[in-house]
């Protein structure tokens, strides 16, 4: 019996010894504390322990606290309330979480994490949350030691957890902290706990994709920005089309103050204000956001740059609303500038089309040929190089070599994106009266894009084939026309002068009666069915339905009544 009481006293002062705890534990416990998670109506959700491990706020806690939560404050272990900033990484299976506290003072106590940890047998302490000063602590051993992955471990521990002492720092020997307290389940749990590993918590990051993490998206504070900083930018990509223009807004200032020196995060700030409910106070909060992009800008073109861009893209979306002088001269002027520090090809293709939007088509036209003697030259810089030509009134076989550039510099096989190129040479061919080499373009946009075609696309191709006098085709192509729209009366007209074309007057006389039964005072109908009787040796009925036509005002009767109804 003595030994059975001997051997009880010994493990209740292994778990709660107060005397012997070490001296490092009460400056330790400082950086303890116990957290508050709140729901969306601002109602207490759950509460818990975590500790800081760096001095600038960083800390770990479980993420079962703050899954669900809006927001989270801290209470530290001098009673002081800390709202917690953002949320740094998580793990839902481990249960752990990093976020970052904003502390009122310049440094928190915290807890270094330990570079190994302990083995099987081992002294382990666990750090409870206090708000007064002393040394308690709970003194257990490990019982067993688990792999979390190739690098991370998870232990079980001979040491009884109270409720109030879970997601609380467990330590070596040393002060320095290798777990997280997570409650047993089943028979064990008054004798044991476990510990997942505090590096492995640590190690919970924020990236460029983490905006789409289910995890991280089940916690309602705002996620913080990536470690490095190229992960920051990536992320900044993503979550410009993912969050509001108030909450984008708000993670840009995080990457400011993260990143002071990087011009992007000023030039996407003044970008956001720009585009997205715009004022006279947003536009000038704007150019000072610029300013200073160009004050701590190492390459300066590349601001001017972003600055003559956004100023021409507003003026493209909003030409009635000008800020200041924010003109297409101000974004040619800010261009210039970057062109005169980099000759950079991307720069004078924006020269180029800020020209032309100020329809100085020649001097466009100039800076697109210099794009397209780059290794920037592509499809569209080409086809840029032709429509200026085509404004400028050029000879269309001018324009066409263009396009045949164009056309040579598109990814094989054909996209649906580059397709409506072919749409441009096949009506400069048709302008040109090369029609079977519009019919090939023709019949190229239609593979391209998998036959996914509309009624308008068969009329055009049913023009080339007809001109091309290849009148099946023809009368292939304005049938299928009218399936799609059958209530288009231009449609049936044209469809009744292939077949007139090919001697089918009867069929042709039959389109027309129907149109005109769709429209009485269609009047092209009406002329073209004089043609047809005409045809058919039926003059005065052929000479009624001219007059009707001209009733209906179709000029282009007139000189059929002068031939015919004399």
């Amino acid at each position: 019996m003595k030994k059975v009481l001997f051997i009880l006293l010994v493990c209740i002062v292994s778990q709660t010894v107060k005397a012997q705890s070490p001296k490092w534990v009460d400056k330790a416990k400082q950086a303890v504390f116990s957290v508050v998670t709140y729901d969306a109506n601002d109602k207490i959700l759950n509460s818990g322990n975590g500790f800081f491990v760096t001095d600038n706020g960083v800390a770990l806690s479980d993420y079962s606290i703050f899954k669900g939560a809006q927001r989270a404050v801290i209470i530290n272990s001098a009673g002081k309330q800390m709202a917690v900033e953002s949320i740094l990484g998580a793990n839902e299976m481990y249960d752990v979480i990093k976020f970052r506290v904003a502390i009122t003072e310049k440094k928190v106590p915290m807890l270094t994490i330990a570079s190994d940890g302990p083995s099987v047998g081992a002294e382990v302490y666990l750090l409870p949350y206090s708000t007064q000063k002393d040394k308690s602590c709970a003194i257990g051993k490990v019982k067993e030691v688990s792999k979390i992955g190739d690098k991370y471990n998870y232990y079980t521990l001979n040491l009884r957890l109270k409720d109030k002492m879970v997601s609380c720092p467990i330590t070596n020997a040393e002060g320095q902290v290798f777990g997280i307290a997570q409650k047993a389940t089943g028979r064990d749990t008054t004798e044991i706990c476990y510990a997942v590993s505090a590096a492995y918590a640590m190690a919970q990051t924020v990236n460029g994709l983490s905006l789409n993490d289910r995890t991280l998206q089940n916690v309602g504070i705002k996620l913080g920005l990536p470690d490095t900083e190229d992960q920051a930018l990536i992320f900044l990509f993503l979550a410009s089309s993912q969050l509001s223009n108030d909450q984008y807004i708000t993670l840009l200032d995080d990457f400011i103050k993260l990143y002071p020196n990087n011009p992007e995060g000023y030039t996407r700030k003044a970008s956001t204000l720009m585009f997205n409910n715009p004022t006279e106070a947003s536009f000038a909060q704007a150019a000072n956001e610029f300013a200073q992009a160009l004050k701590v800008a190492n390459k300066k073109d590349e601001v001017y740059y972003t600055m003559s861009r956004q100023i021409y893209n507003y003026q493209l979306e909003h030409p009635e609303n000008t800020y200041n002088n924010w003109t297409y001269d101000a974004a040619l002027d800010n261009i210039n500038k970057a062109l005169a520090i980099d000759s950079l090809p991307i720069y004078m293709q924006l020269a180029g089309d800020i020209l032309f939007a100020k329809r100085d088509y020649p001097e466009a036209y100039n800076w697109y040929s210099k794009v397209n003697k780059t290794n920037l030259a592509s499809s569209s810089t080409y086809y840029s190089a032709a429509k200026t030509k085509e404004l400028m009134g050029a000879d269309n076989q001018e324009i066409i070599a263009l396009l045949d550039s164009c056309i040579a510099l598109a990814p094989e096989p054909m996209t649906v994106v580059n397709a409506t190129y072919l749409l441009e040479r096949a009506q400069m061919y048709m302008n040109t009266e090369q029609y079977r080499q519009a019919i090939g373009d023709y019949d190229a946009y239609f593979k391209a894009v998998n036959g996914q075609v509309n009624d308008l696309f068969y009329y055009y191709r049913e023009q080339a084939a007809m001109k091309a006098r290849q009148y099946q085709r023809a009368l292939d192509d304005i049938a299928k026309a009218i399936e799609l729209n059958p209530s288009e009366l231009t449609y049936m007209a044209e469809q009744a002068v292939v077949n007139m074309r090919v001697g089918r007057t009867s069929e042709a006389v039959a389109i027309l009666q129907n149109a005109i039964k769709i429209d009485p005072d269609y009047a092209e109908a009406y002329r073209l069915m004089g043609v047809c009787q005409v045809q058919l040796k039926n003059t005065s009925e052929a000479c009624k339905n001219f007059m009707k036509a001209k009733e209906l005002g179709d000029t282009n009767v007139d000189d059929l009544i002068q031939k015919h109804c004399k």
